[in-house]
């Protein structure tokens, strides 16, 4: 050996020495004598200068179920480290905690714990081996004398104890009755009632036969015009919904006027409808008066738009109503 390698030997032997000495192991049982079944605590801990040791690379020992055989593992805690001094900060401790417990009575001998430093296999650091007693639980010998049998107790009878379930049959009785009644009732044929639909007025009929109406009754000469126009706006908005299948009686007389710049209608139509619903709100909310000409123009307009819009289908025997009649 060269005298440079030697010397390193030596500076890594004491540099090793000195790491020892400044880490500890110790491992602690809460109690060293158990009932069988019964647990304790046993604590590892490690505690190390961190200051004089940076970097320090710990390996602890590996845990499985037992610890040895008869010894067995309940719980095992992660590393906890903490600084036990406050007056010494540079010192710190790494504790884990076991719970353990034995199902066989004796004396067991728990081997040191071994911890690896650095990677030093060769210098491992042990903790001091301890002895847990696992003690069986005392019998009273006076329990295991032998006795006499009992003779049987005599109970006297007393009805009143099958009351509940003379009330619980007679509930479950009652209850099967009412579903077979129930069944019964259920199955049996109905008669098929045969429904004779009647045969739907086309909504162009209805609408001329209402503005008919309208034009009888004239009650505009009875100073009511507001009716009078609300009943030809009324009449053309629910011929609007059973025609053109919109809800034109919740809509406002603009919206129905915009959705028609969409429909398929002829622009007279169109202009003659814009005419009968502006018309009528004028009439309806500006309290406007119109003159006699446009009572008669207005009436005029819901027959042609009626005639104009309608469908092309006609029913047996039509009547052909006249708005200059």
């Amino acid at each position: 050996m060269t005298l440079k390698k030697y010397i390193l030997f030596i500076f890594s032997v004491l540099a090793f020495t000195f790491v020892e000495a400044q880490t500890e192991v110790h491992a602690v049982l809460d109690s060293n004598s158990i009932r069988i079944g019964a647990q304790t605590k046993l604590d590892i801990y490690l505690t190390y200068d961190a200051s004089a040791q940076k970097n320090l690379e710990i390996v602890w020992p590996e845990f499985e179920d037992t610890i040895k055989k008869g010894i067995e593992i309940v719980n095992i805690t992660q590393i906890d480290t903490t600084i036990p001094n406050k007056n010494k900060p540079n010192i710190v401790q790494q504790r884990i905690q076991l719970t353990v417990t034995s199902f066989d009575t004796g004396a067991y001998y728990i081997a040191p714990f071994k911890f690896i430093i650095n990677k030093d296999t060769a210098n491992p650091l042990f903790t001091e081996p301890l002895h847990l007693i696992v003690n069986t639980i005392a019998t009273d010998t006076a329990l295991a004398k032998v006795k006499d049998i009992k003779p049987p107790y005599d109970e006297p009878f007393d009805w009143r104890w099958y009351l509940p379930y003379a009330y619980i049959g007679l509930a479950i009785l009652a209850a099967i009755i009412l579903l077979i009644f129930i069944i019964k009732k259920l199955n049996k044929k109905k008669p098929v009632e045969i429904v004779i639909e009647k045969a739907k007025i086309p909504a162009h009929i209805s609408a001329l036969e209402t503005l008919e109406k309208i034009k009888t009754e004239a009650i505009w000469k009875e100073n009511k015009t507001k009716e009078y126009y609300s009943s030809i706006a009324d009449t053309v908005r629910l011929y609007i919904e059973e025609r053109f299948n919109i809800n034109a009686l919740e809509l406002t007389s603009d919206e129905i006027i915009k959705i028609f710049k969409s429909q398929v209608v002829d622009p007279e139509s169109k202009a003659k409808l814009n005419q009968i619903l502006t018309l009528s709100d004028f009439v309806k909310f500006a309290k406007q008066i119109p003159i006699e000409a446009e009572h008669t123009l207005t009436l005029n307009n819901a027959f042609d738009f009626v005639k104009g819009t309608m469908r092309e289908e006609q029913t047996p025997n039509q009547p052909t109503i006249n708005a200059n009649s």
